[in-house]
């Protein structure tokens, strides 16, 4: 199974632009039917709290997700923001919107739990309640995903949630700022290690109007071991995921036993 971590210099509320840059990346690398193609958070538009004009109404961005499954044969994980109900005077909803090929409707759709306070996301976005899943199938193997955003990766009780549902990988797409990059690499590589499984960071890179990005998309293994890692530029990270190796180890080393709480 491989994985490609599509590092975006994300353009500020320009979504052609941005799946024009999200085709031309992919466009660099070698892609197989059944892999699975990650983008950062809020790709389309970056961390925009401007709904009423970013907001995907018009379901554009789930188009292009959906129709770049059917062109590659993958499994495609995006991130957008939406109304409930296409209700524009409601708080919006950060959403990884997960499709594959074979249908235009997504698969599996994740609603951040976490808006990030501090950047005053809560005023534009309202928070979900729930941690899903998704089965990614590619050949003969299958991988249950867990996809998460941003700022949920301070919050290890969602990683443990996903865990003790049978998650095998978390995908977790972000705009995490340059200021606390040394936090967004440990963190990815405590929530793999601790859950026992395979933990994808996907970052932007470059800068909105407000701060800056220093990428550092990463995919770990459930022993912790850094499978692979961009620094500051524009690219995509590939990387082979082995479902094996993450079952033998849960078979030797089961953690999963002596959990005591498992729910948040």
């Amino acid at each position: 199974m491989k994985a490609h971590l599509v590092q975006l210099d994300i353009q500020w509320e320009d979504p052609q632009t941005n799946y024009a840059r999200v085709r031309s990346l992919l466009d660099t690398i070698r892609i197989s039917p059944g892999d699975l193609i990650a983008l950062p958070e809020l790709f389309d538009a970056g961390f925009s709290l401007n709904t009423k004009t970013t907001c995907d109404m018009n379901n554009s961005t789930l188009e292009f997700l959906s129709d770049l499954a059917q062109e590659t044969g993958c499994m495609i994980q995006g991130s957008r923001s939406i109304f409930p109900a296409q209700d524009s005077e409601s708080l919006a909803l950060n959403c990884a919107t997960v499709c594959a090929p074979g249908g235009k409707n997504p698969v599996c759709e994740y609603h951040k739990v976490h808006p990030f306070s501090m950047g005053s996301e809560p005023k534009s976005f309202q928070g979900g309640n729930e941690v899903v899943q998704y089965d990614w199938v590619a050949g003969n193997e299958t991988l249950k995903v867990c996809p998460f955003i941003c700022y949920d990766l301070r919050f290890p009780e969602l990683f443990r949630k996903g865990f003790v549902d049978g998650a095998e990988m978390f995908v977790l797409g972000a705009n995490w700022p340059n200021a606390r990059q040394h936090h967004w690499r440990s963190l990815l590589i405590a929530r793999a290690i601790e859950n026992q499984a395979f933990m994808l960071g996907i970052n932007r890179c470059g800068d909105d109007p407000y701060l800056s990005y220093s990428g550092g998309t990463i995919a770990i293994d459930p022993m912790g071991t850094v499978l692979g890692e961009l620094g500051d530029e524009e690219a995509v990270l590939s990387v082979e995921i082995d479902p094996t190796m993450l079952r033998d180890w849960r078979s030797k080393f089961r953690v999963i036993d002596d959990i005591k709480i498992r729910s948040f």
